[in-house]
């Protein structure tokens, strides 16, 4: 937006807008959870034993808390790639 064309600073814009995607996503899910709606990628759920209904009645057993660390982990990878 600043005029600027560099392939480098694309690419760490890149990152940092899935980190904050990620990000957002994670924040929100009390608020969608509330909803009875689960934005999470299944696939992660499911590696821990977790599924939608585990977020909808607002557990927080260790298996939900490992799905969270897992998905801000994602986001940390890209923070470190804009680093």
């Amino acid at each position: 937006i600043l005029g600027v064309r560099d392939i480098h600073a694309d690419h760490a814009a890149s990152h940092i807008g899935k980190a904050q995607g990620i990000v957002t996503c994670l924040r929100a899910t009390p608020y969608h959870s509330t909803r009875r709606k689960v934005f999470l990628p299944m696939d992660i759920c499911m590696l821990h034993g977790v599924s939608q209904e585990d977020f909808i009645r607002g557990k927080q057993e260790k298996n939900v808390r490992d799905v969270i660390y897992d998905i801000a982990s994602q986001a940390h990878i890209h923070l470190e790639h804009v680093r």
